[in-house]
């Protein structure tokens, strides 16, 4: 553990979100293909059959969602949980009370330069909706841009009771103001709107229509969220909620997010940034990693990550330059960045938190859950100084500026188009975002070889002629004059 930093306290029955920020399904059943990202998710309404091709001929590759049928209207927003959730006796996370200063700047935020980026813009005027455990607004770094967006779990709080600290957590790191120390969030000027979705903390009993749930949250509120946040205004949306399963069917709640998603991004013009998702044996993230490296047959599938088309995925990033260890591959993963040894806002107190402490142990900050505010926050930063950018292109500018990795196409399954690379970002000239630009069409390339042709031989004869009787007359002439030279010597 490093000293200088203030450790958020847990009780000795804190839950699995702060740990890796991964958020497990129900131990009852198998997730869907794109099962809620929330935490001790039930699963979603019964599944539907594989997902087929657009023509309905033949099954599609595993590793894709199925298209969005045209005019598929965006959930309505209910604005309230969708059943009665009960408090648990797990204690909320709690803090210690020393004032200790962080002593180093977090090895991510000096990777990501923030410090150079800052210089061309903060976040100002720049909305980051934050839809997770709720946002607590009382640590200083965050004081006065907490905005109260809705809440999920208890329908009398309003999005910034955070008992979990997950969500405050992620919050930090995504807007955190420098006070004292080095720390900053990636977006200091950027005002948060504070959605809780999920909570460890909360649980249904269950009823006559609905199967109790371990944990508040379910796929069709993580709809409405996504949908309030845009109408709300948000530039960017930040979901730090992963939810992993082996491939199965597409229910209709899961069309409810694809629908709410492309709401978002192409009416509301809103980014949608999101948690690739995280591998973990012990039931708390994905249970498998897709390594067979096969996008047509990939072994496990996180959500909403899957909606490559729609949303920024985000892998984690190790201080080696490696990906993590625990960050799930697949040909979604659209960019990487910081996600070990965070560093963020004590969720409880006034200063900062590096670990986790719960009756298992302490445990640093780690997960995709937290690579994922660091790129909302750059997403941020982008849309301020480029402010006609529509969420789709300043999607396509991070791609575009990011450390790709050392490949011939640029992109690989385990960290998308590579780090995330926010200077580039906000200086780079992209001749794609030019007025009339027209990407050059591919030109059919001759590989064949071209036979040489053949050789003019009467010239070449002459030629050759012209030169071998000028060498027998220059031979001739050194005889003659050889032998004058001789008859005419002395004796």
């Amino acid at each position: 553990m490093r000293t200088g930093i203030r450790r958020t306290t847990a009780a000795a029955t804190a839950g699995l979100l702060l740990l890796t920020g991964a958020v497990p399904p129900a131990a009852s059943a198998q997730p869907s293909s794109a099962q809620p990202p929330s935490s001790a998710q039930p699963p979603s309404s019964t599944s539907a059959a594989a997902p087929t091709s657009s023509t309905g001929s033949a099954p599609r590759s595993n590793s894709e969602p199925p298209p969005l049928p045209p005019g598929t209207a965006p959930p309505r927003d209910s604005g309230q949980p969708d059943v009665t959730y009960v408090r648990t006796n797990k204690e909320c996370v709690a803090s210690d009370t020393k004032n200790e200063l962080i002593e180093e700047m977090p090895w991510g935020q000096l990777s990501l330069n923030l410090e150079e980026a800052h210089r061309f813009a903060t976040g100002k005027n720049v909305v980051i909706a934050i839809i997770d455990t709720g946002v607590d607004p009382r640590n200083p770094r965050l004081a006065g841009r907490v905005d109260p967006g809705g809440d999920y779990v208890d329908k009398s709080k309003n999005g910034t009771d955070d008992c979990d600290g997950h969500g405050t957590e992620v919050a930090g790191v995504a807007a955190a103001k420098k006070t004292e120390g080095d720390f900053v969030g990636a977006a200091p000027d950027a005002r948060i709107l504070a959605i809780r979705q999920t909570s460890d903390r909360y649980e249904f009993k269950g009823d006559a229509t609905n199967e109790p749930r371990k944990g508040a949250g379910k796929v069709k509120t993580l709809a409405e969220a996504i949908v309030r946040a845009a109408d709300k205004g948000a530039g960017v949306i930040n979901i730090s909620l992963t939810n992993c399963g082996s491939p199965k069917g597409f229910s209709p709640d899961d069309l409810a997010l694809q629908a709410a998603i492309r709401y978002a991004v192409d009416v509301q013009d809103a980014l949608v940034v999101t948690a690739a998702g995280n591998r973990d044996d012990a039931g708390n993230g994905c249970p498998a990693q897709n390594d067979n490296m096969d996008p047509n047959n990939v072994k496990v599938i996180s959500s909403p990550a899957w909606f490559a088309d729609d949303v920024l995925s985000v892998a984690s990033i190790a201080r080696s330059g490696a990906v993590s260890d625990f960050s799930v591959w697949g040909p979604w993963v659209g960019i990487a960045a910081p996600g070990e040894e965070i560093i963020s806002v004590d969720p409880k107190g006034d200063g900062l938190t590096n670990a986790n402490v719960t009756a298992q142990g302490t445990s640093d900050i780690k997960g995709t859950s937290f690579a994922s505010p660091y790129v909302a926050g750059i997403a941020a930063l982008v849309r301020e100084r480029f402010p006609k950018l529509k969420a789709r292109d300043v999607m396509a500018r991070l791609k575009a500026t990011a450390l790709q990795p050392g490949n011939v196409t640029g992109k690989d399954h385990k960290t998308g188009h590579g780090m995330v690379n926010p200077v580039a970002a906000l200086t780079a000239v992209l001749p794609s975002e030019a007025p009339g630009f027209k990407a050059p069409q591919p030109e059919v390339m001759v590989t064949s070889p071209t036979p040489p042709k053949s050789l003019d031989w009467p010239p070449i004869i002459v030629a050759l002629s012209g030169i071998g009787v000028g060498a027998v007359l220059l031979a001739l002439t050194l005889f003659v004059r050889n032998s004058n030279r001789k008859r005419g010597s002395p004796a």
